[in-house]
C-alpha cells in the first residue's frame, strides 16, 4: 500500500480525489494545506486554518498547515514535499479537473519532488462528478462565490440536487466551479469519523468574492443531531 497526502483546501474535490484514492487502496497519511500566516488563512479558498484543523481532527488524518508568503509558494511547496518523501510518502492526490496550467505545475513541482501525481478526477464530466458526490453522502456547503456571478445569497447553500438544478440555470457557472465561482467547506462524508456543525458565521465582502466568515463550528458524532 503506496503511502500518500492529499493536496487539501477543505472543499469537495479534494476531498472527493482523496476518498476516491483511498478505495483505490491509498493510505491518506496526511493533508497538506497551504497557508497564509499573516491572516491564519488557506492560501487556496481563504479558509480560517482552525476550520481546516477540525476537518483533520473529523477525519482523524493528521494535517501539515505549511506557512507561505505568497512570493515563495512554489519554492516552499516543493520542499515540503521532498520532506513528505523523507517519510515515505511517494504520492500526492490532487482534485484537480480540467485546468491545464494546474495539471502541469502540480507535475512540475511532484517532479522534482519525487512525488507521484494522482488526480482521481481529471478529464471527467463535472455534472457526474457532482452527482457521485452527492450520491457517496458527502455533505459540503458554500463558503465562496465570485461576487460578479454568484451573490452572497449562495452562500451556506448545501450541495445537493437542488443546488445543481439552480446552478444549472446560470450559463456562466461550471458545476464543480472549477474557474473559481464558488467554493465550498465539507462538513461530512463516508470517510468522516465526526462531522463538523457550523453554527455561527458572518457574510463578509473581500474585494471580488463574498465569504461566508465561520465564527463557531463544533465536531458532533456523525449519529448525533
Amino acid at each position: 500500500m503506496e503511502k500518500a497526502f492529499v493536496s487539501w483546501s477543505g472543499g469537495k474535490d479534494c476531498c472527493q480525489a482523496g476518498y476516491l484514492a483511498q478505495l483505490e487502496g491509498y493510505e491518506i497519511r496526511y493533508l497538506f494545506n497551504m497557508i497564509n500566516p499573516g491572516v491564519q488563512r488557506s492560501c487556496s479558498h481563504g479558509i480560517a486554518t482552525r476550520w481546516i484543523q477540525l476537518q483533520s481532527e473529523a477525519l482523524q488524518i493528521p494535517l501539515i498547515q505549511q506557512p507561505t508568503s505568497g512570493n515563495d509558494y512554489e519554492k516552499v511547496f516543493v520542499e515540503s514535499l521532498i520532506n513528505l518523501k523523507k517519510e515515505g510518502i511517494t504520492v500526492g492526490i490532487f482534485g484537480d479537473i480540467d485546468f491545464l496550467p494546474h495539471l502541469e505545475w502540480i507535475q512540475k513541482v511532484c517532479d522534482r519532488a519525487g512525488i507521484r501525481p494522482i488526480l482521481p478526477l481529471w478529464g471527467k464530466d463535472q455534472n457526474a462528478i457532482m452527482q457521485n458526490f452527492i450520491k457517496a453522502g458527502f455533505q459540503s456547503v458554500v463558503i465562496a462565490t465570485r461576487a460578479d456571478i454568484l451573490d452572497k445569497e449562495w452562500l451556506g447553500r448545501r450541495i445537493d440536487d437542488r443546488f445543481l438544478a439552480d446552478l444549472a440555470k446560470l450559463k456562466q457557472v461550471t458545476p464543480c466551479g472549477e474557474a473559481g465561482e464558488y467554493h465550498t467547506l465539507v462538513i461530512n462524508g463516508p470517510f468522516f469519523k465526526k462531522r463538523l456543525e457550523i453554527q455561527e458565521y458572518q457574510v463578509v465582502r473581500r474585494q471580488e468574492h463574498w465569504f461566508m466568515d465561520i465564527q463557531k463550528c463544533i465536531l458532533r458524532d456523525k449519529e448525533q443531531r
